[in-house]
């Protein structure tokens, strides 16, 4: 993945898929919303247009594991998702471990009062702001020591 420029977090989900964004300088990520899921063909098209017009130059993608870290039909579901996303947007997609993005963006909003449908959206877009931020900070920590 490049060292510098727009990074894409998604946070992928057959009903919604949380979405950020990193700064131009590829070190702070930026909620961006979710997209209702309306199919396949459809979320990539969607996806194609953002990464277009937020310049992103590299993804990354959720993989949601079961807490022992086995893989399972969510896990292969995503991979499967990340794959028809990079063949679709040209662009180096990277798998990151999610298992704790979504209960951390779940605990933070419920500390914020957040309650309802609202709620449920707003955790896909925060828990792809934490996917995000944890993939900025991981390479960042591999740069330092390199």
């Amino acid at each position: 993945m490049p060292e510098s420029g727009r990074i894409l977090g998604v946070d992928y989900g057959t009903r919604r898929i949380g979405l950020a964004v990193s700064d131009s300088e590829g070190q702070i990520a930026f909620p961006e919303g979710t997209l209702e899921s309306r199919g396949a063909r459809r979320d990539l098209e969607s996806l194609c247009a953002l990464v277009k017009e937020k310049g992103v130059v590299g993804i990354v993608v959720g993989l949601p594991l079961h807490m022992d870290g086995r893989r399972g039909p969510e896990a292969e579901a995503a991979e499967a998702f990340g794959r028809k996303l990079g063949e679709a947007t040209g662009l180096p997609v990277e798998m990151l471990d999610e298992r704790w993005t979504t209960q951390e963006a779940d605990r933070a909003l419920r500390e914020s009062g957040r309650k309802g449908k609202k709620k449920r959206q707003v955790i896909d877009a925060v828990a792809a702001t934490l996917l995000l931020r944890t993939y900025l900070e991981r390479r960042t920590r591999v740069e330092t020591r390199s």
